[in-house]
């Protein structure tokens, strides 16, 4: 289930008011205008009325500015539920349906220990207030006529991080939580989202002061169609006033480049070992299996990497990542590795704050050469990683015969982390990916996963085929650290 086509356009229209009043200079002025202005009634646009439509903008508002939406003390979280839009959805998570025959034997009632079962004329009635959903009710009515109403947000977590609170409110958990963002989308009252980094953003380009970089995720390849490529985003960067821009496919390739060194090693010792690069599956490792933070890669995230070669010449730039991960703004937040990026926007941010100076992504007309080798590229696809680290050991010579487990996705994340933490794990390795498909399926990903495979593999099969080390030779590797700190 996905938020409709109201959820994402208030979504967009908030993110661009905040950025036009960011670079306008009078966003404190202009805040509480906002609301009105994109609600201005008297009919209401996509709930029971005018006011509540305006307290959920006014909370999108908060989120778009890198706060909590109700404004109370911050959890830590970039994940963060919009209470006002969130009250909107049924809170009682068992129902009696029309099956029930209002039976004499009342199993249902006699199930239920909390009292939270009454008969009615027609039916039994579950009292939400009472109920605390262990189900019995539901196990024990012989007419199978109450049904469990899952909460999508609830159900699609894949680290039981989501509750409810006494009013029916979803509570994120934020030591379970993996700030995948898998609950966004499944919302379909919109009413999860996350805090982003544009005023953040937005201030450093306007400071003439400061040397602002943006780094583009691998997964830009094939989003927007076939003639938007890196040279795309490059130019649109150049027109936002960004110093400069990097792919960090280019990452992906000093991250291979490493890990290779590691898996090699680790493989002649006998010792099994995870990947690092995704942020999703290291919390999950972290809040979930900590016991295994000793089996993850030392080798800093593509990001991390490019970000700190930028930051070996320049130590006061600004990195901004921009890619569809929401997990990259919490490897920022509560990884804080050194040197690494500065701020992280999803595609939809990015593309407010172009907006916002009217700078749109033009087609390529293929006058700027790749960074990236063609296996860096692909870091993000499902195994891309994997045959990246395997194409370094060939080109250096030390190939080992290594089974790599390659999860894609959560599910598959927690079953492999599950097998090495009980010592079953049969292969030497884990690439983790807590998105499936990879990174290009990520919560904020543009387009569809099929349209988007079709476009990326014509456009990466255009690139050259110069190998990982050597396309890493034109640069300074020893400038700066690879590992974490």
């Amino acid at each position: 289930m996905y938020a409709d086509e109201n959820v994402i356009k208030i979504k967009h229209e908030v993110l661009y008011e905040v950025a036009k009043h960011a670079f306008a200079g009078d966003l404190d002025e202009k805040r509480e205008r906002i609301p009105f202005d994109l609600i201005p009634g008297p009919t209401p646009q996509f709930r029971c009325c005018i006011y509540k439509e305006r307290e959920i903008i006014r909370q999108r508002v908060r989120l778009a500015e890198g706060k909590t939406p109700d404004g109370r003390e911050d959890d830590g979280n970039i994940m963060q539920v919009i209470e006002s839009a969130c009250a909107d959805c049924p809170i009682s998570s068992y129902t009696v349906t029309e099956n029930c025959q209002n039976c004499a034997g009342k199993a249902c009632i006699n199930a239920c220990k909390f009292g939270a079962i009454e008969s009615g004329r027609y039916r039994s009635h579950i009292d939400a207030q009472k109920c605390k959903e262990c189900g019995k009710c539901a196990q024990a009515c012989p007419y199978n006529a109450i049904a469990h109403l899952k909460r999508p947000c609830k159900f699609s977590c894949p680290v039981n991080a989501i509750t409810y609170n006494e009013n029916g409110i979803s509570v994120i958990d934020p030591k379970k939580c993996i700030r995948c963002g898998k609950c966004i989308h499944s919302c379909p009252f919109g009413a999860i989202g996350t805090k982003t980094f544009i005023v953040d953003v937005i201030k450093a380009l306007l400071d003439p002061e400061k040397k602002v970089y943006a780094l583009c995720a691998p997964a830009a390849e094939g989003q927007f169609g076939p003639d938007y490529t890196m040279n795309s985003w490059r130019k649109a960067a150049e027109e936002l006033g960004f110093d400069g821009f990097y792919e960090v496919g280019l990452g992906g390739d000093m991250t291979a480049a490493y890990e290779a060194e590691e898996w090699t090693e680790a493989y002649k010792e006998g010792k099994k070992m995870t990947t690092s690069c995704c942020p999703g599956f290291v919390n999950m490792i972290r809040l979930h299996y900590p016991e295994l933070l000793d089996a993850v890669s030392t080798t800093v995230s593509p990001m991390c990497a490019v970000s700190r070669m930028i930051k070996a010449k320049e130590p006061d730039a600004v990195c901004v990542f921009i890619g569809p991960c929401i997990a990259k703004k919490s490897e920022i937040t509560d990884q804080k590795i050194e040197g690494n990026a500065d701020y992280a926007l999803t595609y939809s941010e990015i593309r407010a704050i172009m907006r916002a100076k009217d700078v749109q992504l033009q087609p390529d007309d293929g006058s700027l050469g790749q960074q990236a080798s063609k296996y860096g590229k692909r870091f993000a696809n499902s195994g891309g990683v994997t045959a990246a680290v395997l194409q370094c050991m060939k080109e250096s010579e030390e190939e080992i015969d290594a089974k790599v487990c390659k999860a894609n996705g959560a599910a598959e994340c927690k079953k492999a982390l599950l097998l090495m933490k009980a010592g079953k794990l049969p292969e030497d390795f884990v690439e983790g990916m807590a998105c499936e498909g990879g990174c290009v399926g990520g919560p904020s990903a543009f387009n569809d996963m099929v349209s988007t495979k079709k476009f990326r593999d014509e456009m990466i099969e255009k690139a050259d085929n110069r190998g990982i080390h050597e396309n890493l030779k034109q640069y300074d590797m020893d400038s700066f650290s690879m590992h974490r700190e």
